[in-house]
């Protein structure tokens, strides 16, 4: 890329492609409400129990597969911005057959997995028995959700975000919908809940393959002999083995933190819960910019241009920063509210103010890594993701031997910000050496 394309790397540009991601992401907490809402109605808390559990277990497992979304994201993203087109035509029907191949392993599988699944986590025989009902309908929409993994890093690597957001809304809106119809009116239950779900779930795959169409007018969408070319095989399982290794130490720590919150009290443990809530809130922000670096980064890589790499970090990051200290603005303002508002007992409640000041500290300690694992993905720098999170993982280990048993719950909340903090910093250390590859 010349100094003048380098230049057209704008603040618009990146706010065109992170909107309709934190747009997206903003639909994600809605649909779960409506569902509870929706299943309330019955009156009964066994089905409530079971949508919850089921919905839980089956993102889990699908949750394996997320690497599919990255890992398409980065290599389409390099290929676009190297101008190889039938690359980034191929690219989509990969992902498009790993996904399906992958849905199809899940559905096979099922009946194990949701064994062992409420094999680790036990729940009453009358919940199990729903949540089995409800898990056995939806599972057969895994090819759709998975596909949609790689179809969705494929959009995010073309710059169409707003597609991402129209494949949301026309899921969620569906969902919402036929919840509404399903239950409430038809009295199906949790089957009913269910149903809904699997037709949302096909209909957003079905949205996204219209979306996507321009790639299927390119003949090397269907050229096997590129689709199958070893080398690039190669390189899209280790690109895909590295992410899903390094999301598998992330969730470690994610999941220790809350485990090791159920080990000091109740009241801490609902604290803990409700401050997550937060987190969540951070990451359906930051994603928006983290998304834009993938795609920005990666156009650059592809087209060997150093300086470009630079400018898209530097402005991705400069927007992700400024979110992570608006977001610990809105936290410490209004984030006593926000606690009223999700807990009802006094106790929780002021816990959760005791250690509000750790959630207002997060998206600013977070926000380097947020933003950088935006940037290696773009670059598909995916050892280097792996290997910091590794590093990072044994620090927090470290940091929860050294604090928790003395400072018990501020000792566990101190561990997840160094956490936060190296992993940026070790990726931040490495980040001179992606700008050196890259031209």
């Amino acid at each position: 890329m010349s100094a003048p394309a380098a230049a057209r790397l704008t603040h618009r540009r990146v706010l065109r492609i992170a909107w309709p991601i934190v747009l997206s992401n903003a639909t994600v907490p809605l649909l779960g409400i409506v569902d509870t809402g929706v299943i309330g109605q019955l009156g009964q808390a066994a089905p409530i129990g079971a949508v919850g559990v089921g919905a839980v277990i089956l993102t889990a497992i699908y949750w394996i597969f997320g690497f599919l979304r990255m890992g398409t994201s980065g290599l389409t993203a390099q290929a676009r911005g190297a101008g190889d087109t039938p690359e980034v035509a191929a690219m989509l029907t990969r992902s498009l057959l790993i996904g399906i191949a992958g849905g199809v392993l899940v559905v096979l599988v099922h009946v194990p997995l949701f064994a062992g699944a409420f094999a680790l986590a036990p729940a009453s025989a009358e919940v199990e028995a729903m949540a089995q009902d409800y898990m056995a309908i939806r599972v057969w929409s895994a090819p759709a959700m998975i596909a949609l993994f790689g179809m969705t890093g494929w959009l995010i690597a073309m710059e169409r975000t707003a597609a991402v957001l129209v494949i949301q809304l026309v899921m969620n809106g569906l969902n919402i919908a036929l919840n509404l119809w399903f239950v409430l009116e038809l009295n199906w239950g949790v089957s009913g809940v269910a149903w809904a779900t699997f037709v949302a779930e096909w209909a957003g795959m079905g949205c996204a393959f219209y979306l996507c169409r321009d790639a299927f007018r390119v003949p090397a969408w269907r050229n096997w002999a590129l689709i199958f070319d070893t080398a690039r095989l190669r390189l899209i399982a280790s690109v895909n083995t590295d992410i899903l290794l390094r999301s598998a130490m992330l969730e470690v720590v994610m999941l220790s933190f809350i485990f090791l919150g159920s080990d000091l009290g109740d009241v801490t443990l609902a604290a803990n819960q409700v401050l997550v809530q937060f987190l969540h809130v951070s990451s359906y922000i930051m994603d928006g910019f983290a998304f834009a670096a993938e795609a920005l980064v990666g156009h650059a890589i592809g087209t060997r241009a150093r300086g470009a790499v630079r400018r898209a970090s530097i402005l991705t990051s400069q927007w992700g920063v400024g979110a992570g200290v608006l977001l610990a603005v809105c936290f410490a303002l209004f984030g006593g509210a926000a606690i009223d508002a999700l807990a009802a007992s006094d106790a929780v409640r002021d816990a959760g103010r005791t250690y509000l000041p750790y959630m207002v500290a997060a998206p600013i300690f977070g926000a380097a890594a947020w933003m950088l694992d935006g940037i290696f993905i773009g670059a598909t720098r995916t050892r280097d993701m792996r290997n910091m999170m590794a590093l990072s993982l044994v620090v927090y280990g470290a940091a929860l031997m050294a604090l928790v048993p003395i400072f018990g719950n501020h000792g566990l909340w101190m561990a997840l910000l160094v956490s936060f903090v190296i992993r940026g910093a070790t990726l931040g250390a490495r980040y001179p050496a992606l700008e050196r590859a890259a031209g």
